[in-house]
């Protein structure tokens, strides 16, 4: 099974309010999409890394290519309608989505969603994290859902049959490590994150966090 890492980068950021392409921003000098594809080059199984641009992100286009990484574009619509304009166009097998504004994700964690993707049944898979865990580090979620009576959050990380064009049955993955759960959307969003590696500014022991 062949793995593409796509890392979605085309988005306008809106919400952030500035004139900068979000995945350059950085947090403590290092840019979000630095950041992502770091952790997907130290993942033990993806075959090939690509970051899908659009339009809106010219200067992110040119930014990856110093990292010997593909960029493709994109309409650069939204997110859901950018995967189905790849998939339509490309014939990848297997794609693992990856929003390019999740700081703190590892490879370790890339290849655990991909092995459990692997021993299940459908060709989907989609990663939330609880509602209880953002209020730890105060972290406001835009998107809400409920599965299995639960709150949770899609952190931006899912996995879908690249041969597939229509809907797909998926497995949902649920998340509990504090670092999965920064989607930088906001100002505030990336101030918190940047507090989250000054572990003093909480008064509390990372690990006691985490665990809480």
């Amino acid at each position: 099974m062949a793995v593409t890492a796509l890392i979605m980068a085309g988005g306008k950021g809106k919400r952030l309010k500035i004139n900068e392409e979000k995945p350059l921003l950085k947090i403590q000098g290092k840019t979000l999409i630095e950041r992502v594809i770091s952790a997907v080059k130290t993942a033990k199984n993806i075959d090939e890394i690509i970051v899908a641009v659009s339009k809106f992100t010219p200067k992110t286009a040119k930014f990856v290519k110093s990292f010997g990484v593909k960029a493709i574009e994109t309409p650069g619509e939204e997110y859901c309608s950018d995967l189905k304009y790849i998939i339509k166009n490309y014939k990848f097998e297997v794609i693992l989505t990856i929003s390019a504004d999740l700081p703190f994700l590892s490879g370790a964690f890339i290849d655990s969603i991909i092995e459990f993707y692997k021993r299940s049944s459908f060709p989907a898979l989609s990663v939330v994290a609880p509602l209880d865990i953002f209020s730890k580090v105060g972290l406001k979620p835009s998107t809400i859902l409920t599965w299995n009576g639960i709150q949770v959050v899609p952190i931006g990380i899912n996995i879908v049959n690249g041969q597939i064009a229509g809907e797909q049955e998926e497995v949902v993955f649920i998340a509990r490590d504090l670092n999965l759960i920064f989607n930088i959307n906001t100002i505030e969003d990336l101030e918190i994150a940047e507090n989250f590696l000054k572990i003093e500014h909480f008064g509390l022991d990372l690990q006691k966090l985490k665990e809480r």
